[in-house]
């Protein structure tokens, strides 16, 4: 699928929407009100310098806030039903922004021109996107039902419940389609396979290759009822290969409701692999993340200049160091941090620091309790590679270590590392596997429970922190 040329479409449908919305209201304000204020003609209204501004202004307005909507994260997942209320939810809240910001105190003051301005505003613009809208949903779900567009996937299971799954994935009537690639064998007894031999394309052991040789997209996971107990174990070891993992509806019970469910339209399967973050959410957070961190690099420049110093004085070596992290989607990264241990304190290999560490300097051991070694990952969040709030990262070394006693920790590579974490001020760090294990937990708490309000949580933690010194 086309996800650049889809988001284009949704794009270009919009701004026109918003302009068409916005021509029509100024044409109507004009045999309202603008043709007894001097304007003699509708062509030198709508060519008056102010109106022409407006329109452009308002028009990409409207784009920046359809973003922060989330209306354009999902682009192949959409109903009538969504993308009505997703698109009501803007315009009204886009109306009520433009009438204080522009039109109240150009309009004449009353009570009944207010009401009538906000509803041509409304109605125009939500007419519009909507109708646009609807005809590229449409225009999708006609290609996803004639197989013009499809999802390869993998089918985990070759029982019964393999076989169901694969006819109704493969109906014509169903919304979404997908071309099933083949089935893996999980422990399936021989006299219980209900899949053709040469369907089965192999066991977990050649998972990863197969993923990789057939660009595999999503895992669905439809295993018999004898096998159930296993189904968590299965699950988590799935998370490694960072791809939607889908299971049947009917094996809910068998979670223990730390995942959300998110049904996939017209079929009765959902995502183990996403949270709750809405993504509204996801995009003011990404934001947010960005312009924060432009703002305290410029405005702690003074500080970050006295901690280098401090730094180069306290002992030999270089002032920051960097180290690869594994982060979102699982992807390495340099993260940066001012130098708190003495020069070489690794050069037999990672070790976990401790709380008396004789290889961590004397002013080290000051930027680590106050956390001032990671106020150059600032930077990482600007580059895009960290959050400000989010699981904290690790080094591949100890990630190998950790998934084979809790292998669910792949599932934080679903979003971006954060400088501050959960699991940083609630347990601070870790000196062993065993307490990055038990550490783990409130990041995973935290990446089931993501929103705008536990990121601001955790930063007041932070900040606590931080003013009482018990960063150790």
């Amino acid at each position: 699928m086309g996800k650049k040329s889809q988001l284009f479409k949704y794009l270009i449908a919009d701004y026109i929407a918003a302009n068409l919305a916005w021509c029509l209201f100024n044409i109507v304000r004009y045999y309202q009100i603008a043709q007894y204020e001097g304007f003699d003609t509708l062509s030198v209204f709508l060519l008056y310098r102010n109106v022409i501004a407006g329109q452009i202004i308002v028009s990409f307005g409207w784009l920046i806030l359809h973003y922060y909507s989330g209306y354009y994260n999902r682009l192949f997942d959409k109903s009538r039903l969504s993308e009505f209320f997703t698109t009501f939810g803007a315009v009204l809240i886009g109306t009520i922004v433009l009438f204080f910001a522009f039109l109240l105190k150009i309009l004449p003051d009353s009570i009944r021109v207010y009401y009538e301005q906000l509803s041509y505003i409304f109605f125009f613009t939500f007419g519009f996107t909507y109708l646009f809208r609807i005809l590229i949903t449409n225009q999708t779900a006609r290609k996803l039902r004639n197989r013009e567009w499809t999802t390869n996937a993998l089918i985990l299971g070759t029982g019964e419940k393999a076989l169901q799954i694969q006819k109704l994935l493969t109906e014509p009537s169903n919304s979404l389609a997908y071309t099933i690639q083949g089935f893996i064998q999980i422990n399936q007894s021989p006299s219980k396979q209900a899949i053709d031999e040469q369907l089965i394309l192999g066991s977990l052991e050649d998972l990863e290759t197969l993923i990789h040789d057939i660009n595999t997209e999503e895992l669905i996971v439809a295993i018999d009822s004898e096998e159930e107990d296993n189904l968590l174990n299965l699950l988590y070891s799935l998370y490694k290969y960072r791809l939607p993992i889908k299971l049947p509806i009917s094996q809910t019970r068998l979670l223990t409701g730390s995942v959300k469910i998110k049904t996939i339209i017209g079929l009765p399967l959902f995502d183990v692999t996403i949270n709750h973050f809405s993504e509204a959410g996801k995009n003011i957070k990404l934001t947010l993340d960005k312009s924060v961190s432009l703002f305290l690099l410029v405005f702690l420049s003074p500080v970050y200049l006295y901690l280098s110093l401090r730094v180069k004085h306290d002992s030999e070596g270089p002032v920051f160091i960097k180290q690869e992290r594994i982060g979102y989607l699982g992807k390495p990264f340099m993260m940066y941090k001012f130098r708190t241990m003495k020069k070489d304190a690794e050069k037999n290999g990672p070790t976990l620091s401790s709380e008396h560490d004789e290889r961590v300097t004397q002013f080290g051991q000051t930027m680590r309790k106050y956390r001032l070694d990671e106020l150059p990952q600032f930077w990482n969040v600007l580059k895009g590679d960290m959050s400000i709030v989010g699981p904290r990262p690790e080094r591949k070394y100890y990630i190998e270590q950790i998934v084979k006693q809790a292998p669910y920790f792949y599932l934080l590579h679903n979003v971006r590392p954060g400088i501050t974490s959960l699991g940083m001020v609630k347990f601070g760090y870790a000196r062993n596997i065993d307490e990055m294990i038990e550490r783990m937990q409130y990041d995973i708490l935290y990446y089931e429970n993501m929103s705008l309000m536990l990121d601001i949580k955790v930063l007041i933690y932070t900040f606590r922190t931080i003013l009482t010194g018990k960063g150790i």
